[in-house]
């Protein structure tokens, strides 16, 4: 099979459940990472006739596509900060949102001229380790504890600090739990993107993020939609460093909600849009 004729079977195929901008760049990252050629060089070497072993991988991605299972867990990659992240079915896949997190810390850094103020990091709930390895990348004297309650996660989080050459110290922890704080110092900083979609909303979102993202990492109790920003807000008070701050990414629903939450427990707060207009993050600290 040639390379013009397997894009146009892959991309007819990802038409019958996506819309045509989804189904070509995925049909771009398959392609990409299965023949090593660029869309330019695709157009190009379209006639070119592809390894049986690579039209065999083409199409059980395309099998497993048509599941609705999601282009970065069946390439087993994705993309965060410019860095590249393994995933898996353990682990949330990286969003665009929680680069504007990351970004908002070391904005905030470098408004203030003084890494010190940031060279002891807390993160929480690191899942494929996003947030940590690329803060670790920018702030390389930093040091950073990253905590998750998934171990399988944290697995995978190890395997990326080590493919990325950084040092993050992971820790198994179920941080709602709150007799497990002791065991963790003072930070300078704490960021988190927790869990915090409403169980009452699973049915609204996509096939592909109900059927293949972890829930623990996605979901809290439609009764308690505030439950992380609770504890890390009540953690902060004997944790955080006098000085340091809260990064903490959002439902844009509760944001309000939530900002008033820390609002209330001695907090002062900024809260922050996202790319697409959506209140998306809160920076608090001890007002």
């Amino acid at each position: 099979m040639k390379i013009g004729e397997i894009q146009q079977e892959l991309i007819t195929s990802l038409l019958s459940i996506h819309n045509e901008g989804e189904a070509g760049t995925i049909c771009d990252w398959v392609l990409e990472y299965h023949t090593g050629r660029n869309r330019m060089q695709r157009m190009i070497d379209k006639e070119t006739q592809l390894p049986s072993e690579t039209i065999t991988a083409i199409l059980l991605c395309k099998d497993q596509l048509l599941q609705h299972r999601p282009v970065q867990y069946v390439l087993g990659e994705a993309w965060f900060m410019g860095l590249k992240f393994f995933v898996n079915e353990a682990v949330l896949i990286p969003r665009p949102e929680t680069e504007e997190l990351v970004a908002l810390l070391l904005d905030s850094c470098k408004l203030n001229s003084d890494e010190g103020l940031m060279s002891f990091i807390l993160d929480i709930g690191t899942g494929s380790g996003c947030i940590p390895i690329a803060l670790k990348k920018q702030l390389p004297g930093a040091d950073i504890v990253s905590v998750d309650v998934c171990n399988e996660a944290l697995q995978t989080a190890i395997k990326n600090a080590s493919a990325n050459q950084v040092s993050v110290n992971f820790l198994h922890m179920n941080f709602l739990d709150e007799n497990k704080w002791d065991s963790l110092p003072v930070f300078d900083t704490i960021i988190s993107n927790p869990p915090y979609i409403p169980l009452s909303e699973k049915a609204t979102l996509d096939k592909h993020v109900i059927a293949w993202e972890p829930g623990t990492a996605l979901f809290v109790p439609d009764n308690d939609p505030l439950l992380f920003y609770k504890k890390i807000g009540i953690f902060g008070k004997t944790h955080l460093a006098a000085g340091g701050k809260i990064f903490v990414e959002t439902h844009q629903d509760y944001a309000v909600a939530a900002q008033q939450m820390f609002e209330e427990n001695s907090y002062a707060t900024e809260l922050k849009k996202d790319i697409n207009g959506n209140d998306r993050m809160i920076t608090a600290w001890v007002a």
